[in-house]
């Protein structure tokens, strides 16, 4: 049994808390839940709307179409997503609202009398909705509470609403209830920085990176850590690599734009060599583009950010499961070989909910900090992985240096070509390291068994394997890591297709240029998205 729900409103009308009480009391009731967020970019107005796809089986995507119930907080909601429900949806509005197919609910007669703020008509609504589709009050009175509070006056409100409607659309149960995750790809990465011992975050808000940074700030207290938010992410990169240098285990977040800014910091990382973890959420376009809607547009730049040339790590995680899981990965390879590790996601990825079983990481991260320092201690000592065993100031007599220019092992400053050659050398001769660990990280992941492959990264993850369901003859062969980009695995994981399509949220297909820089396949056929939206089911479907 699968069902869609739209929440709709203006700004202000609380749909996104709806959105997220519904979603978690159906994962309270055994369900899954996709939940999609969808907002413009303006301070105060403008239609917002959030997606909920429930269903028994694991779901990780929604379709723009094909909606059960519509609940409806103004008229605008109704008239924009009219030819977007089923012929026998519903919509769940107050009785101010015109529609067809409606089903009244007395939202001001009830904030009356109860004296309740003119908000709370979004619980009253979605309660008259959880009664229609048949649940059980106990689920959403537990979630309202939780979620606001203890708020009785919610509850109240919500058995009102509850008791204006007769059940319709029956979801029926769940196979099992269990105990679930109810995250969004934000909450995952700020839970993975958590779990991998973070001293310190910095950022400047930047859309979608911004709840990354709520997140932390609201918990540091109570996990004994600290969040600053400086004034420009120049500053944020640089402090950073500071504290770093001093021995916090550091990350930064932002967007396209403020990554640009941080390019030259990113490359003073490469030269050295302090340890740094880099959260990139990536809006639709370039310069400002579309700030509150998703693309995959800056792949290349991630690989690419700063200067000179430098190792780095980039991991693009699918789901939030995912992004708890490499974050712990990118955490332990920055400061295992002392590199710059950038974790890439997206607006759909890093604010959209998804229902997680659980997790399974692979590594536990370490600050990878030598007891004993040496009198003579080399700040760039040359060994045969390229990793200098790594001190922080004040362990020791010994000064510890970090420095932008090319230098000896002691970190002096040096011209000749020598201490070039030798130098980018023992930099580069982390990769292969770099690498063979990668391959033990699951770099490469193949959903299927078909003949026919699709090949995608990051975010599109969902709507093709929920698109997978209904395909015969059909593998999906999903690249997580970017850089070092794991060739080997990758051919493995495409040999023997009879055809190849490419499925990226950006113009011109990046994944697709980077496999064809590294491993010489060209892959002709494309499906690109790049109209500020996510990828759902149906449009792959369709375009296959």
């Amino acid at each position: 049994m699968e069902r869609q729900i739209l929440i709709g409103g203006e700004a202000g009308q609380g749909v996104a808390k709806a959105a997220t009480i519904m979603g978690k009391a159906f994962v309270r009731e055994g369900f899954y839940v996709f939940n999609y967020r969808d907002y413009p970019s303006l301070i105060k107005g403008g239609h917002n709307f959030n997606v909920l796809r429930i269903s028994a089986e694991p779901v990780s995507s929604h379709e723009f179409d094909g909606h059960d119930v519509v609940v409806a907080l103004d008229e605008k909601t109704v008239r924009k997503h009219a030819g977007e429900m089923k012929k026998d949806a519903v919509v769940l509005a107050p009785n101010r609202v015109n529609a067809d197919s409606k089903l009244s609910v007395d939202t001001e007669n009830i904030i009356r009398e109860l004296n309740a703020p003119k908000i709370m008509e979004n619980i009253i609504l979605i309660s008259a909705a959880w009664k229609y589709l048949g649940m059980p009050f106990e689920s959403l009175e537990k979630t309202i509470l939780e979620e606001l509070k203890n708020n009785r006056t919610a509850v109240t409100a919500a058995k009102r609403g509850y008791e204006e409607v007769e059940t319709g659309k029956v979801m029926g149960t769940a196979p099992e209830k269990r105990a679930r995750y109810f995250i969004t790809g934000s909450q995952a990465v700020a839970m993975g920085a958590i779990a991998a011992g973070i001293d310190l975050y910095i950022a400047y808000p930047m859309t979608p990176a911004t709840p990354v940074l709520h997140y932390l700030a609201a918990v540091q207290t109570e996990y004994d850590f600290q969040v600053l938010q400086l004034e420009n992410e120049i500053a944020v990169a640089n402090a950073a690599l500071g504290a770093s240098y001093a021995g916090a285990m550091t990350m930064i977040g932002t967007s396209g734009g403020g990554f640009a800014l941080m390019g030259e910091a990113m490359s003073l990382q490469g030269m050295s060599e302090v340890p740094l973890v880099a959260y990139l959420a990536m809006r639709n376009a370039p310069s400002t583009g579309v700030p509150t809607y998703t693309g995959q547009g800056d792949l290349k730049m991630a690989v690419n950010i700063g200067h000179g040339e430098y190792p780095k790590v980039v991991v693009a995680p699918g789901d939030p499961k995912e992004v708890f899981e490499r974050t712990l990965e990118a955490f332990y390879l920055a400061y295992k070989y002392r590199v710059l590790s950038i974790i890439i996601s997206d607006k759909h990825l890093a604010e959209s909910t998804y229902t997680v079983d659980g997790f399974s990481p692979r590594v536990e991260p370490e600050r990878f900090i030598v007891e004993d320092v040496p009198e003579d201690y080399k700040s760039y000592e040359i060994t045969e992985t390229g990793v200098s065993p790594r001190a922080v100031p004040g362990q020791g007599d010994a000064p510890v240096r970090a420095t932008s220019y090319e230098h000896d092992e002691y970190g002096y400053t040096r011209e000749e070509g020598e201490w070039a050659i030798k130098m980018n050398d023992k930099r580069f001769r982390k990769v292969r390291y770099i690498k063979e660990e990668v391959a033990s990280l699951e770099p490469v992941n193949t959903y299927g068994n078909g003949d026919k492959v699709i090949v995608s990264w990051g975010s599109t993850k969902g709507a093709i394997l929920d698109a997978l369901k209904q395909l015969d003859g059909w593998r999906f062969v999903q690249v997580s890591y970017i850089e070092p980009f794991p060739a080997e695995q990758f051919l493995d994981a495409v040999e023997g297709a009879e055809r190849i399509v490419l499925v990226e949220n950006n113009v011109t297909g990046l994944l697709g240029d980077i496999i064809a820089e590294k491993t010489g396949m060209i892959i002709e056929e494309k499906i690109l998205r790049y109209d500020a939206r996510p990828f759902t089911p149906k449009y792959i479907l369709r375009r296959l």
